[in-house]
């Protein structure tokens, strides 16, 4: 059996309390172990600060980013690292483009659309969580959502106040559109927010049907503006074959083998 180690020494009460009165979190979790290893090693004191500093550093930089990845609300967290480039329809050299995230930059808009289980919903999210990586705002929402959040302001006709904080994001995610019948408010979300973002944020949208049948889900007046807003300045990605996620499951990939 392994021995515990034992707990560092709790620093000073005197240098605790100078810690939390200059906002140093990181630095004050990390001293007592950082301390005890300094007087065990007899390190030099520069070496020592730059330890403390280095933490207090590194700290600060993950927090923003957890913030960031909690409010985009993604819905597997699904990264690129778990992305196959070859097993995708869609050209590598588009993939490879889109992954530079110089689009969201330009405030184009992307439009993914195919079967089930090609990846139209794993490329948006693997983008976003580079986009949130990279120190960008990014919200995710299916059309369900933007239609819950049109019908609970549209009795006091804030419907325009209730999208203005989505567009803090510099990208909106509108995932799976057409799986599902789009009612009106649904609808008139997604045309609102595509209204809203036009040349001033990026919005990625999946979806079972290309964009030009996208009357097929609403009111033909609707979508013709919502079409033409959202392919000004887009980049149309078509995925298309087999279920990746089904070709995976009949391979036996995916699940622990039973015992």
């Amino acid at each position: 059996m392994t021995a515990a180690v034992p707990a560092p020494p709790p620093i000073d009460a005197g240098l605790e309390a100078l810690l939390r009165r200059m906002r140093l979190p990181h630095m004050r979790r990390a001293a007592p172990e950082v301390l005890a290893t300094a007087k065990a090693q007899r390190r030099d004191p520069a070496e020592v600060l730059r330890a403390l500093l280095a933490g207090e550093v590194s700290g600060r930089d993950r927090s923003p980013l957890g913030t960031r990845r909690a409010r985009a609300g993604f819905p597997t967290g699904k990264t690129f690292e778990a992305w196959d480039e070859r097993l995708s329809s869609i050209p590598a050299p588009a993939q490879a483009a889109l992954r530079t995230l110089e689009w969201i930059g330009r405030h184009e808009n992307l439009v993914v659309c195919g079967p089930s289980g090609t990846g139209k919903t794993f490329l948006p999210e693997a983008l976003g969580q580079a986009a949130v990586q990279a120190g960008r705002h990014v919200a995710w929402f299916t059309l369900e959502q933007l239609g819950v959040i049109v019908r609970a302001h549209r009795a006091d006709d804030s419907v325009t106040r209730a999208i203005t904080p989505i567009l803090r994001a510099d990208l909106v995610v509108v995932d799976d559109i057409g799986l599902l019948p789009a009612g009106p408010d649904a609808a008139e979300g997604l045309y609102r927010l595509v209204d809203a973002a036009c040349e001033k944020r990026s919005v990625a949208v999946s979806s079972n049907l290309h964009p030009s049948a996208l009357d097929e889900l609403m009111p033909k007046t609707l979508a013709t503006a919502t079409v033409d807003l959202l392919m000004h300045h887009a980049h149309v990605c078509q995925t298309a074959g087999d279920s990746i996620r089904l070709s995976q499951a009949l391979a036996g990939k995916g699940v622990m083998p039973l015992s």
